[in-house]
This record gives structure tokens, C-alpha cells and sequence, in this order.
């Protein structure tokens, strides 16, 4: 079956399971094309939310049965991947951004926006206390100036967040080597 032939009910069928959806997000990682063996430990990792160099040799033969038996020749069958079970070889085929509503976010690489929230947090918070001890060039009067300033932080900050979680913005932008 062509890919460009599958329905939306079909692309749900084929995501629905979690192990095809890792294996596609690990193809994504690593430029649309891998041997088995580093699919194998990554999507074990992630499943037990462990490092790779930690997985376990069950958990890994595990998944290599799932994958080579079921998971890869499914996604073949659907025309997502070109696997070659001989060369334990697998490549993601074209459109693959068709692909990326049924992956799962969490597993990309992120930049830690807790961190970033945090820091304006305290800054602000520390900013707060100083204006109302009237300690150093923060006084009351200087106070909106300060809330402000760390409004449009946030802001620009939650505006850096959206666009680095779609994809279609930071192609837009010329960013989508991220």
C-alpha cells in the first residue's frame, strides 16, 4: 500500500501502537534511516524509560522480536519504511511529516522551559522583594517598570516555547535544523 493512499483512520491504526511510533520518531532522529540494533536499544530505553547503555538484554530482545516480527514489516506493508530484515536495515521513505501528529512529543528533544520560567520567577520575585524594601534603585516607583520588563520576558519566552514546538513555524522561519 502507497503511503500516500493511507486514510487518517489507517495512519491511527498503524500509530496506535507504541513501539511503531518509537520506531518512527527514532528514524526522524536519525535522519530517516538506521540499522536495527540502535532502534533496538532506543526504543527499549524510552519503553523503560532508562539510558541505552542500561537497557537489559531482555528488555532488548524483547523489543527486537516485536520490531523485526510484527512493527517493521507492518510499517513496510503501509509504505512508511523500507526494511531490509536481511540487512537488519531500516529507512523512513519520503513524507514524513505526514507522520508527526501520531508521534509522541515527549520524546524529542526539548529544551527545559521549567528552567527558563523558573529563572524569570525568581528574578521577578527578588525584584518584588527589593522594591518593596526599597533597597538599592528599585523603589515603588520603579516597580511597574520592573513587572513589566518581566511580562514581556515571559512572554517572549512562551513565543520561543510555541515556535520550537511546531515544526511548520521553524521551517517557516528558516529554523528546522533544530
Amino acid at each position: 500500500m502507497a503511503e500516500s493512499n493511507l486514510t487518517q483512520a489507517e495512519l491511527f491504526d498503524v500509530f496506535s501502537n507504541a513501539r511503531r511510533r518509537h520506531a518512527v520518531q527514532y528514524l526522524k532522529r536519525t535522519g530517516g534511516a538506521c540499522d536495527l540494533a540502535p532502534l533496538v536499544e532506543q526504543v527499549a530505553a524510552w519503553e523503560n524509560d532508562t539510558d541505552p547503555d542500561d537497557v537489559t538484554r531482555t528488555q532488548r530482545r524483547r523489543v527486537y522480536i516485536s520490531l523485526y516480527q510484527t512493527h517493521l514489516p507492518m510499517l513496510e506493508d503501509h509504505g512508511i519504511v523500507d526494511w531490509d530484515p536481511d540487512g537488519h536495515r531500516i529507512e523512513l521513505l519520503p513524507s514524513e511529516e505526514r507522520f508527526d501528529p501520531y508521534l509522541d512529543r515527549h520524546l524529542e528533544d526539548e529544551r527545559a522551559w521549567q528552567y527558563c520560567y523558573g529563572a524569570v520567577t525568581a528574578v521577578g520575585a527578588i525584584g518584588i522583594v527589593l522594591s518593596a524594601l526599597a533597597v538599592g534603585p528599585l523603589t515603588t516607583a520603579v516597580a511597574p517598570v520592573v513587572a513589566a520588563g518581566l511580562c514581556l520576558v515571559v512572554l517572549a519566552l512562551a513565543a520561543a516555547q510555541h515556535v520550537s514546538h511546531r515544526s511548520d513555524l521553524r521551517r517557516s522561519l528558516g529554523l528546522a535544523g533544530r
